[in-house]
């Protein structure tokens, strides 16, 4: 286990200068602090929209070509700004980017760039602002992780397979009874409007249709439910509703400087409406609260890493990166005995 080390995650900081390219942004903005987010979509739109956008016009790519471009595009957009992407676009759901007289901007990220990264339009809001933060992973949250063995392959493959056929049903659903229209009729609008589009692609180039769109669409649901999957491993079966113990944080990794902290789950959950610069200050502030609850804090690791220690059962390697802030957890054998007992599947005792 390791002892709290000084938070080295990104904060604002005051540029002594704006580019006049940045400048003219401003006036479209509503926070200076969410510029990292128009350079990244500079980016897109010089690479991965026009590379995409190539890949379906017959004829112009032949044979080789085709998937050489191919290569380069998913390359830059799926491996090298998927992550920035996937997290920006779930920090402009909650905080919108533009300024409301420019929402058509807002709503041309979600229904034409989304897209290029296998987003459907308007769903992951309505998921995740709609129903995820509602619930907070109990059971009537229908990307729970309750009902699953957090460390097993197996579970997980049946989580991923249970969200690509069910997860517009049961979503849909929940939010009928819940009686939000305006969402379930988003979520209807998005996701038809992604497949009609898919369909009709087939009949222009079958072959992009499938590479571009459908593969990328599955591949962005693969990485949303092994991300929720992850970030919501270890819940305290005895308090599952207790955020500081069905969330967890991870400090001090360079995927928190790639993805905008995404790493602090537990403050955005604490906090949702909260800026992403702002997470470090949070988790000094809570630090007396994490102890008391015996909230978990892993150094130096994300996601990734813990999905891959759960799925080869390696609670030591987890237990290397824990964070022991004050003796929170007497010794490492209490300290594994607890993320064992975390990841056990179980059903909410309130819902049952």
């Amino acid at each position: 286990m390791k002892q709290l080390s000084v938070l080295q995650d990104p904060v604002y900081k005051q540029p002594e200068s704006y580019s006049g390219y940045e400048r003219f942004w401003f006036k479209f903005m509503n926070d200076k602090r969410d510029l990292p987010f128009i350079h990244l979509l500079t980016w897109i739109h010089i690479s991965v929209i026009p590379l995409g956008l190539s890949l379906f016009i017959p004829g112009i790519l032949p044979g080789m070509w085709w998937w050489a471009v191919y290569a380069v595009w998913f390359f830059i957009g799926h491996i090298k700004l998927r992550g920035p992407f996937g997290l920006m676009l779930h920090n402009i759901t909650h905080r919108r980017l533009f300024k409301k007289k420019h929402d058509w901007l807002n709503k041309y990220l979600i229904w034409f760039v989304c897209p290029f990264f296998g987003h459907t339009p308007e769903t992951y809001f309505v998921h995740h602002v709609g129903m995820h933060h509602e619930e907070n992973n109990m059971d009537d949250d229908t990307s729970s992780t309750l009902a699953y063995q957090r460390d097993s392959v197996r579970d997980f493959i049946k989580y991923y397979l249970n969200f690509i056929f069910l997860g517009f049903k049961e979503t849909f659903m929940y939010l009928v009874n819940k009686k939000k229209k305006k969402y379930y009729m988003r979520l209807t609008y998005g996701e038809g409007a992604f497949f009609a589009l898919s369909i009709g692609m087939c009949f222009v180039n079958l072959q992009a249709a499938l590479w571009v769109l459908i593969i990328p669409f599955l591949l962005s649901r693969l990485v949303m439910m092994l991300g929720n999957w992850t970030q919501h491993a270890f819940v305290d079966p005895n308090d599952p509703e207790n955020m500081y113990r069905n969330c967890y944080t991870c400090i001090n990794t360079s995927y928190n400087k790639k993805c905008w902290n995404d790493g602090y789950h537990l403050m955005h959950h604490l906090r949702p409406g909260a800026h992403y610069t702002e997470m470090p200050a949070l988790f000094v502030k809570e630090k007396d609260m994490l102890v008391k609850e015996k909230s978990l804090v892993f150094e130096g690791i994300h996601y990734l890493h813990l999905f891959y220690f759960l799925m080869t059962k390696r609670y030591d390697k987890i237990a290397d990166n824990l964070v022991n802030i004050n003796n929170t957890f007497s010794s490492r054998e209490e300290a594994i005995d607890v993320l064992k007992q975390r990841t056990a599947k179980f059903y909410n005792r309130r819902a049952a």
